[in-house]
């Protein structure tokens, strides 16, 4: 017996969503193949999945590498990327792996098909967020890109709208903005393109986080799905952690025999959330 022999379990709806699956799973077969692959950004917002990639043989790239490679394997991760990505590798006579999530590439999609049709388009979302900047580069960094209602002016704004989201936001902050919007006055098309793998997690994990009387959320800190999870297990437990790695966890958060949640993001990979739960056990 350890000695707060703490009674801990894994929320097995936590972890990677369908695109980051199809993403890794992409990379470790041209890893397997090859031994060396060139990812354009972070594969997953996820520090320790990245160095896992890294130790098989994946070098982590910038938008300004990607000028200089040529006639390399260049792996486009599931965020998706704008047009002048494929462009650029291409002309350089690299190899693409295109892991784009095909709910990114639908997105994209219709993102352009509004463009066409002459609509303007603001896109719900963080700005430096790499979906976002590929989504709005599909129309030439055309749509008005807020993270926050105070970001807009209604003042100036146009009254006719049309209304896309980043597919990780939080679905209730979206509708709380097109309630806003149309409360001024503005007509507002709504696109809800928040990912359902995502939104549908939230009720999940609400109803997980008030079984325990501690919750140990893992996320990469610049997970944008990990933010907005967190905070809904916050809100329903407010004895929350959020950590990144089995070393973020300090033993006085716990008492003897407490019972212990342990939930992730759609980053989040279950061997990380097993790690963690090892430490826990071992206190």
């Amino acid at each position: 017996m350890t000695r707060l022999d703490l009674k801990v379990e894994i929320d097995d709806k936590s972890g990677f969503c369908f695109g980051v699956v199809g993403a890794i799973e992409k990379a470790e077969h041209e890893l397997k193949a090859t031994g060396e692959l060139f990812c354009l950004g972070e594969i997953v917002h996820n520090d320790e999945e990245v160095k896992r990639l890294e130790i098989e043989g994946m070098v982590n790239i910038t938008k300004s590498d990607l000028d200089q490679i040529q006639h390399k394997t260049i792996l486009f991760r599931a965020h998706g990327e704008p047009p002048d990505s494929y462009q650029v590798a291409l002309k350089n006579g690299n190899r693409i792996i295109d892991a784009s999530c095909p709910i990114i590439l639908k997105l994209q999609k219709r993102f352009r098909e509004s463009y066409d049709k002459g609509e303007t388009i603001y896109l719900y979302g963080k700005p430096n967020h790499p979906e976002v900047i590929g989504l709005n580069g599909q129309i030439g960094n055309k749509a008005v890109v807020f993270g926050h209602l105070e970001d807009l002016d209604f003042q100036v704004m146009p009254k006719k709208i049309t209304l896309y989201s980043q597919t990780t936001m939080s679905i209730d902050s979206f509708y709380d903005i097109v309630r806003k919007l149309e409360d001024a006055g503005i007509d507002v098309t709504v696109k809800d393109t928040i990912c359902r793998q995502v939104s549908h997690r939230e009720p999940s994990l609400k109803q997980f986080s008030r079984k325990f009387r501690k919750i140990i959320f893992v996320a990469g800190k610049r997970s944008s799905n990990g933010s907005v999870l967190f905070n809904v297990c916050r809100q329903e437990n407010a004895n929350t952690y959020f950590v990144s790695s089995p070393a973020d966890i300090f033993e006085n958060w716990f008492e003897k025999n407490d019972t212990v949640g342990i939930c992730g993001a759609t980053s989040t990979p279950m061997w990380l959330m097993k790690d963690i739960e090892k430490k826990l056990l071992s206190l």
